[in-house]
């Protein structure tokens, strides 16, 4: 499995907005679902600051979400110029891969 995780905190006036497009039948969703890889998006709300949140997106593999990238490229990159104004910040926290003994 690879797992991306974001950090974002979230303006205020765009907090439903926000849920709208990044919850797990948001709009992110609909566009990672053209992907049979996509296993899906689990959004966080930090129970001290209302405006901040995690979003945790599961894959497959690498492979099949640099596939998924490069196939939606443009969709991808319209969605993200659509929902930027959404947010006073944006991280990309890491990459993660599930621990297998």
């Amino acid at each position: 499995m690879y797992i991306i995780i974001w950090e974002f905190q979230v303006e205020t006036e765009q907090l439903i907005d926000f849920e709208t497009a990044y919850a797990s039948n948001g709009t992110w969703e609909e566009l990672f679902k053209k992907s049979p890889a996509y296993l899906g998006t689990e959004l966080l709300r930090d129970e001290n600051d209302p405006n901040r949140y995690l979003a945790i997106d599961r894959w497959v593999s690498k492979g099949d979400y640099e596939a998924f990238r490069s196939q939606w490229k443009d969709e991808y990159e319209a969605l993200d110029r659509e929902c930027e104004g959404m947010t006073e910040r944006e991280s990309l926290l890491g990459i993660w891969e599930p621990i297998r003994s």
